[in-house]
């Protein structure tokens, strides 16, 4: 995460950024820990239409039946926009050009389509400051988290697939790889951005055609992303956007003329497309939810165990599919790491998300604040031990102060149920062998991470996690060179890296 304040003292700033009381004594004097002073990104360059439409075939048009919808402000509740809503007949209109762009988009040589790709990519380097805004007025997260770390890795997947867009006879999956033909992508809302990239550019690159349904409550990057593609001079029907609800979803995976479904959500919806696609000849990838292992031996670096796990967890409020929601510690350490992680919590700062200061931004919605209220509630009820940072929640918008329940046990529904927010369950564990057990006793498998100095305990350990990713010694680190994808309950597939072209590309 980014710089935070320091503290040496019992005296704690709360979140907020207010200093202790005038009695807290310490080197920084009688007021307490260093305050920072508000650091606010300017609204100001994003220029936010009343209104938007869906993109298809190269133009922005309303809804069939012209229903819209409101998209808004997770941390202010303001309506930022009105967005026009798919159904059934837009999905048709969609697929339809999709389908029409792809014969031509298909028959142009790889390199032509590299040099879309890098128009994209460098449009979205040019706009990244303003997407990064847009981001974070849409989706809640922290202005430093949507600027430092979504908007370059989103440049950054473009450029490495229009890299590969000449090269698939040399991707390893024969000499002469095709693309499947129309793509149905279907996104969520934690990270609308990068998710789109993840999905869009390998698609691309490999010649398909795509329909991208985003997230209702995260519409507004995905369309201004169509104005990058129009900018760009991509085809008309290569790129088409439908802002919408659950049932433009379910029309777009079920429709009859998509080659390919590719879907990033929960596990629930994951399902129901598994069995919508069932028996037909579209090819699938799903990646859902996931809880993660986070692994800490009595030999880790602990300072920085410490960070990593703040890092695996309150990144992005928790709502990261991969988050280490879990962290097993070696019971010789387990309570001097808890009281560092307590105090490193203590530190953080939540509020204004368009505040460069701000670590913790909103809940994206207030149906996830009540999903993670239900389940930090049943982790009481059930007798873990509750704590929360010291942090004054505002008064409008959608929060949840950074949690961490311990006296877990593998019964308890936290350890068990993905809560996707601001929330750690601690377990622990004595041996090397426990700690295997007790990260793979979970109908999951994205993502683990291991902490200690040994690195053949790193890949002994390593091995015998049925995660698909699993970090050592770090926790979410990506790059676009990378695959990434799950076992079990977290889907199937892999995105990213050269893995991540193979779901686009007919192998046979």
């Amino acid at each position: 995460m980014a710089e935070m304040s320091e503290t040496t003292t019992g005296a704690a700033k709360d979140a907020t950024g207010s200093p202790g009381s005038p009695g807290d004594l310490g080197p920084f004097g009688p007021f307490g820990p260093f305050v920072y002073a508000p650091a606010p990104e300017s609204r100001a360059v994003v220029d936010l239409a009343p209104s938007y439409g869906l993109f298809i075939d190269g133009e922005f048009t309303e809804a069939a039946d012209g229903q819209v919808f409101k998209t808004l402000s997770p941390s202010t509740e303001e309506v930022l926009a009105e967005v026009a809503r798919a159904g059934a007949e837009d999905v048709d209109r969609a697929v339809g050009a999709a389908r029409g762009a792809f014969g031509p988009w298909s028959a142009l040589p790889g390199s032509e389509r590299a040099k879309y790709l890098f128009r994209i990519a460098r449009i979205i380097q040019e706009r990244s400051r303003e997407l990064a805004v847009l981001e974070t007025l849409d989706n809640g997260k922290p202005i430093k988290e949507t600027r430092d770390s979504d908007l370059p890795l989103v440049a950054a997947h473009f450029f490495y697939y229009a890299g590969w867009a000449d090269k698939l006879e040399h991707a390893g999956f024969g000499p002469a790889p095709r693309p499947l033909g129309v793509a149905a992508q279907v996104i969520p809302w934690n990270f609308p951005l990068l998710m789109l990239a993840w999905k869009i550019a390998p698609a691309l690159a490999a010649g398909n055609t795509v329909v991208l349904k985003p997230a209702e409550t995260t519409p507004l990057s995905a369309l201004f992303f169509a104005d990058i593609c129009r900018s760009a001079g991509l085809p008309k029907g290569v790129v088409n956007i439908l802002p919408g609800y659950g049932d433009a979803g379910a029309a777009l995976t079920a429709h009859p003329d998509v080659d390919k479904v590719a879907f990033t959500g929960s596990t629930a919806v994951g399902k129901e497309i598994a069995r919508t696609v069932a028996g037909t000849r579209k090819k699938l990838t799903l990646e859902l939810g996931g809880k993660g292992a986070n692994i800490v031996f009595d030999d880790a670096p602990l300072d920085q165990a410490v960070e990593g796990v703040v890092n695996g967890v309150f990144f992005n409020q928790g709502q990261v599919c991969c988050a280490g929601s879990r962290l097993l510690v070696q019971e010789s350490v387990a309570e001097e790491v808890v009281d560092a992680l307590k105090r490193r919590l203590a530190t953080l700062r939540l509020g204004d998300p368009l505040d460069k200061n701000t670590d913790i931004g909103a809940i994206n919605s207030a149906g996830q604040l009540a999903r993670i209220t239900e389940l930090t509630d049943a982790g009481e009820a059930e007798g873990a031990e509750r704590w929360s940072a010291p942090c004054e929640l505002p008064s409008t918008g959608h929060w949840f102060a950074p949690t961490v329940f311990t006296q877990v046990t593998q019964a308890h529904r936290i350890a068990r149920e993905e809560i996707f927010g601001p929330v750690l369950s601690v377990l622990t564990f004595r041996t090397p062998a426990e700690a295997v057990a007790k990260a793979n006793n979970t109908p999951y498998g994205l993502s683990a991470g291991i902490w200690s100095e040994k690195g053949s305990r790193i890949l002994a350990v390593a091995e015998r996690l049925r995660a698909g990713v699993v970090w050592a010694n770090s926790f979410n680190k990506f790059d676009p060179t990378s695959p990434f994808g799950g076992y079990k309950e977290s889907g199937h597939g892999r995105e990213g890296g050269r893995h991540g072209l193979e779901a686009y590309l007919d192998v046979r």
